[in-house]
């Protein structure tokens, strides 16, 4: 799969760092928020960075690996979240008026249908099949999943958001996420998959047996990312890796939520290396393949609160820590005007 990325800006990274180094403080004192805003200044194309108005999309869809007895909860509740996100009543949302940032639900796979309700329709089907028995989604439907997903953040762009946050909701998508991340880490299955929305220790053991048996029948198509997405992915997912590409293809810098969002970025990379540039990591979930997945990302979140919650929460509760480094980026608390010698690299 070819992407075509916009040009990431050298002369505005470097003038970003300048300015940065201009602030009466230590050198790189501000630590990986002085390395987010050159990053997005390289990506905006100016080092007159622009973080609002902001966005986060929402990616719903429904799984068919539930059928295995790997969650507690089944499809009607992926409706039901998404039903409340769109009506603007969820945890995100919540979340999302106190960081200043709009929330879009869109349907890529949901069982539920919800016409009539404020939700974006890139639907590519009722769910995905139960990928014990054969591939989630041929890779039709996630390529064109995939497009939608890259298509979404050229539309917001178009809109004239600056920044978008990725959240997901879709019941089983923990048990798909954690295949996809066995699959393009290597990692051994115990060591990656836990308990989800509140499985038991019986619940945790089938969960992680229905993942090894997956990734045993599709072992021929994990070495390919595209191939283990359709294989072993969701409708959301795929979604979300477009979104991934689409900041990479528009210029749009995409926030990275928790482990599921990580998956997705990752498996973006995997197809495109340099969609990474476009990536900025929010929080370290409390999952545990956040960690191994964040490192092979090369990425580091400044937030590590063992947060689980989805939806693109954590995604958001970076936005105001951003905001207040551009407040000191661009303040007017420099070397001149304490009429000081500023600090220069040693």
């Amino acid at each position: 799969m070819q992407i075509e990325l916009k040009a990431l800006s050298e002369d505005a990274a470097l003038r970003a760092r300048a300015r940065w180094n201009n602030v009466a403080k230590p050198l790189y004192s501000m630590g990986a928020f002085e390395d987010m805003l050159v990053k997005i200044a390289a990506v905006q194309g100016s080092a007159d960075i622009s973080l609002s108005p902001r966005c986060v999309l929402v990616f719903c869809g429904d799984h068919g690996v539930v059928a295995e007895g790997v969650s507690q909860s089944g499809s009607e509740v992926t409706a039901a979240v998404a039903r409340s996100v769109a009506r603007g009543e969820s945890n995100i949302n919540v979340l999302a008026n106190c960081a200043g940032a709009d929330v879009f639900a869109v349907d890529m796979g949901m069982k539920t249908a919800l016409p009539g309700e404020n939700i974006i329709d890139c639907s590519q089907g009722s769910g995905t099949q139960d990928f014990v028995f054969g591939r989630a989604m041929s890779l039709a439907q996630a390529e064109a999943a995939i497009e939608d997903g890259m298509a979404l953040v050229e539309k917001m762009r178009l809109r004239g958001y600056k920044l978008i946050a990725t959240g997901e909701m879709g019941i089983g998508n923990t048990t798909a996420s954690a295949a996809l991340a066995c699959a393009l880490t290597g990692a051994p299955v115990e060591t990656m998959v836990c308990r989800g929305s509140g499985l038991s220790d019986r619940g945790l053991e089938k969960k992680r047996q229905v993942i090894a048996a997956a990734l045993k029948k599709h072992e021929s198509e994990l070495n390919d990312p595209l191939r283990a997405l359709a294989a072993l992915g969701g409708f959301e997912l795929a979604g979300m890796v477009g979104a991934f590409l689409g900041g990479a293809r528009w210029g749009v810098p995409i926030v990275i939520d928790g482990v599921i969002s990580a998956v997705c970025a990752l498996t973006a990379v995997r197809i495109c290396p340099r969609a990474v540039d476009y990536m900025l990591p929010s929080h370290m979930s409390g999952s545990a393949a956040a960690a191994p997945v964040f490192r092979e990302l090369v990425l580091q979140p400044v937030i590590d609160a063992r947060m689980a919650l989805g939806e693109g929460t954590g995604a958001v509760m970076l936005f105001p820590l951003l905001d207040m480094a551009k407040r000191l980026y661009d303040s007017a608390h420099t070397f001149e005007s304490l009429a000081m010698e500023a600090y220069t690299p040693q």
